[in-house]
């Protein structure tokens, strides 16, 4: 399977370092990872990884600005995209398909193809246009999946926390991550 991680400049990168981690340890999984120059700039500011650290993670890395990449053409088969953080200018740039950066440009592709797009916008609060945004991503196909928290697991972390919510992402490729707890009901 191919898969396509795109980081852009938005709080929470550590979501999408976590989940080229649990994919590197996949033989299965082929990575593509398009990061925008915002994203390379938080990896600095909020965590202690190096943004070609993040790179060695992954199994194709692409120049956000060469649209002349295989992620940036239909005929390049992925089983789809995670734009994990999705800032909202990246998420606009997605809805209105102005596709100046190949971040965008892939994100445009798998919606194009019908190919699955799950989108973890990280910004809180929200205005309308935020939600508008979000709302008209969700109609062209897209999956929304905001980094919620579930307490239920029980966390004694924030790694707990962040591992639930790449596992939840993940979930929906029906990519498996060991140590998952999920919801066993109200017993």
């Amino acid at each position: 399977m191919r898969l396509i991680i795109g980081l852009s400049g938005s709080s929470g990168v550590i979501y999408g370092i976590r989940m080229l981690q649990v994919l590197a340890e996949r033989s299965d999984i082929e990575t593509h990872l398009v990061m925008s120059q915002a994203a390379r700039m938080n990896i600095g500011i909020e965590t202690d990884w190096k943004p070609e650290d993040v790179e060695a993670l992954a199994d194709e890395v692409h120049n956000n600005k060469n649209i002349g990449a295989t992620i940036a053409s239909g005929s390049f088969k992925t089983a789809g995209m995670i734009v994990v953080p999705c800032s909202m200018k990246t998420l606009s740039g997605i809805v209105n398909s102005y596709a100046d950066n190949l971040l965008i440009r892939a994100a445009d592709v798998v919606l194009k193809e019908r190919r699955k797009l799950v989108i973890v916008p990280r910004e809180s609060p929200m205005h309308t246009g935020h939600c508008e945004l979000m709302y008209k991503a969700s109609q062209y196909g897209a999956i929304i999946c905001p980094p919620s928290p579930a307490f239920y697991s029980k966390p004694e972390t924030v790694d707990d926390i962040i591992d639930h919510t790449v596992a939840r992402v993940l979930d929906l490729f029906d990519i498996e991550m060991d140590g998952l707890k999920r919801w066993q009901g109200n017993v």
